[in-house]
């Protein structure tokens, strides 16, 4: 399911217009955008959870010449299945 398959559902099930779900789908995933760029956990109960982890710098290497390269300090979203999900996904 894409961002457009969830749209036309969410307009289906809630008698929604097009545009209408379409904004609450964009608002939805800015609002959880949002939150990760300030650091903030996002928990949706039974579903999943996203959070920021930290990495730090390290020495990497090019595989292709196989040179060291100084990696610097990332962060990265990170996605976490809910237990209720898990369960019904492996029913």
């Amino acid at each position: 399911m894409n961002k457009l398959d969830l749209t036309v559902a969410l307009k289906n099930d809630a008698e929604l217009t097009k545009s209408e779900a379409a904004a609450v789908v964009e608002l939805f995933f800015n609002k959880i955008s949002k939150a990760l760029t300030d650091g903030d956990r996002v928990e949706i109960r039974g579903l999943c959870s996203f959070h920021v982890k930290k990495y730090k710098a390290y020495a990497g290497r090019n595989p292709k010449t196989g040179e060291k390269v100084k990696i610097k300090p990332k962060k990265l979203p990170f996605f976490k299945c809910g237990k209720e999900l898990k369960e019904r996904v492996d029913y």
